[in-house]
């Protein structure tokens, strides 16, 4: 009973069980969705196909928009368990655990004494909206978001006054976190770093920075390990490409795609949903003007507020850039609430509430007429979360429960949405039986080839062993049939019924249907003139 007892007190017990929980759920309700998961998952089996674990491939071709590491824990975890898909998806729900373990960490070292600022960023962190869906998720970030932690804990181990050790641990931080996610990861420590004389005064200033600097180039170290003989084994393009063509290429995309400077700003509420629509953290919020910052805090801020204005100030912008992020906000907030704040759950579980009355209503309304393949909708994931929402607010009257109701209203709200669009989201977004039949006809010896820009999607679901090509024009589609009369040429469009010419193979995708289609198919259809050029 003692060891029970013990284990269920320690702050990472109910943060744990809710990661346990969700990532069951993520795997029971969401296939790998295309095109990020099912393109990673699809690169690291090529690695496994090819035995090539220093060039990256993508449907056969060499892949320099990512480093290796992602691909390299899924191979590792396949030579132990075998090719599989749930091992992928566990790497990072285990990312997100050691997450929690940095972040109480590094609590602890910011507060040594407050026990309390550490459960409180235990349970804000594992039930922030966006961490709980990247922690689930086949993506980058939450590693990522792992090695940034690790540096912050490397930069507070050298403040206190060990400085090889936690300059080492800096070092080796930046170098994995490199081999993660590519140099971003400097913009997620390296302003902590410059600013220490803010968050702790009096540290030797001329050593600290030498020490950065050095932290830095062995963390380059650690990256050129694999870069340089990557770029010798892959040949020059390879070689331009991961030292200079990947940067250049993510600027013309960040200038791309425009977003405005302000974008984030209206999305925060729902990424950071309950903790930042809880009036209890904007009470403690204005409070801190009275009482001023501890250099705890000031470290949060140095940590959360150059990366943000960095990020919006690029007009690239996609959500899960902020995910790295979400540990300085929980360390933040949770040191800011107290047992004592006031303020219950209300506004969380209307806003909860609000969303089952929704599930609800969509579940008896009539489906949307100009989408095709819709699942019907369950009803009781919304009247579950409507009475989640109650419970909440029922349970959190007392100060001392505010936090795990809102922590468990938010990760019930998490799984039951899932829930709700599970059906949906296998029927649209699993690309696993058209990888199939591409599959059968490749053991057959016909070719394959992809309508537009192909993202290797099927690769790893059906296991394909050979590339597809890639076709955009009619006349590319005309010339790629003369060289492959048998082959078929996956298609996506809005099917209509009685369509002429059934496909060989249909299923719905992401709002249209993926058909592999004959070249007579292609032709009935209208996608090349029997003249066509």
């Amino acid at each position: 009973m003692t060891n029970r007892s013990t284990l269920s007190a320690h702050p990472l017990f109910g943060p744990t069980l809710l990661l346990g929980m969700l990532t069951l759920v993520a795997i029971y309700a969401r296939p790998l969705t295309p095109i990020d998961e099912t393109r990673y998952v699809g690169v690291a089996w090529e690695m496994w196909l090819k035995n090539e674990y220093l060039v990256l491939f993508k449907n056969g071709a060499p892949y320099s928009h990512k480093p290796p590491l992602l691909f390299w824990l899924y191979n590792l975890g396949w030579a132990v368990t075998g090719v599989n898909e749930w091992w992928p998806r566990l790497v990072s729900p285990l990312f997100s655990l050691g997450s929690l373990l940095l972040t109480l960490s590094i609590g602890r070292r910011l507060w040594p004494g407050d026990r309390e600022a550490g459960r409180n960023t235990a349970w804000i962190l594992a039930t922030s909206l966006l961490w709980m869906l990247f922690s689930t998720s086949s993506m980058f970030d939450v590693m990522l978001g792992f090695f940034a932690l690790l540096g912050m804990r490397g930069l507070l181990i050298a403040a206190d006054g060990s400085m090889k050790r936690g300059f080492a641990w800096l070092g080796l931080a930046i170098g994995l976190g490199v081999l993660a996610k590519g140099p971003v990861i400097l913009l997620h420590v390296l302003p902590v770093a410059a600013l220490a004389p803010w968050w702790r005064p009096g540290l030797p200033w001329k050593r600290w920075y030498a020490a950065t600097l050095l932290a830095v180039l062995g963390g380059a170290a650690i990256a050129l390990a694999w870069a340089i003989p990557a770029a010798i084994h892959g040949g020059d393009e390879y070689r331009r490409m991961i030292f200079w063509g990947q940067t250049a290429n993510r600027m013309v995309d960040s200038f791309a795609h425009r977003r405005p400077i302000w974008w984030y700003l209206p999305l925060l509420p729902a990424l950071l949903y309950p903790w930042l629509v809880w009036p209890a953290l904007w009470r403690r919020l204005a409070a801190l003007k009275a009482e001023g910052m501890d250099s705890g805090l000031r470290l949060c801020l140095a940590w959360m507020l150059p990366v943000f204005v960095a990020f919006s100030m690029i007009s690239g912008k996609q959500v899960h850039y902020l995910v790295p992020l979400f540990p300085a906000f929980a360390l933040f907030s949770g040191r800011l609430i107290r047992q004592s704040t006031r303020g219950g759950p209300w506004l969380p579980a209307l806003l909860a509430g609000a969303v089952g009355a929704s599930m609800v209503y969509f579940a008896f309304a009539a489906k949307p007429a100009d989408v095709a393949n819709w699942q019907d909708f369950p009803a009781w994931p919304g009247m579950a979360l409507v009475l989640a929402a109650a419970l909440s607010v029922w349970f959190g009257r007392h100060s001392g429960r505010r936090l795990p109701a809102l922590a468990l209203l938010s990760a019930t709200a998490f799984a039951l949405i899932q829930f709700y669009a599970a059906d949906n989201l296998w029927l649209r977004y699993d690309v696993r039986p058209i990888a199939r039949e591409i599959g059968k006809l490749q053991e057959r010896g016909l070719a394959v080839a992809n309508h537009g820009d192909y993202h290797a999607q099927y690769q790893f679901a059906g296991r394909l062993e050979r590339p597809l090509d890639q076709v955009h024009t009619a006349a590319d589609i005309k010339a790629w049939f003369d060289r492959h009369p048998d082959g078929a040429i996956a298609f996506y469009a809005r099917e209509a019924p009685g369509t002429p010419a059934p496909a060989l193979f249909s299923q719905p995708y992401r709002g249209e249907s993926a058909m592999l289609l004959t070249a007579d198919q292609a032709k009935v259809r209208g996608y090349f003139p029997a003249g066509a050029k």
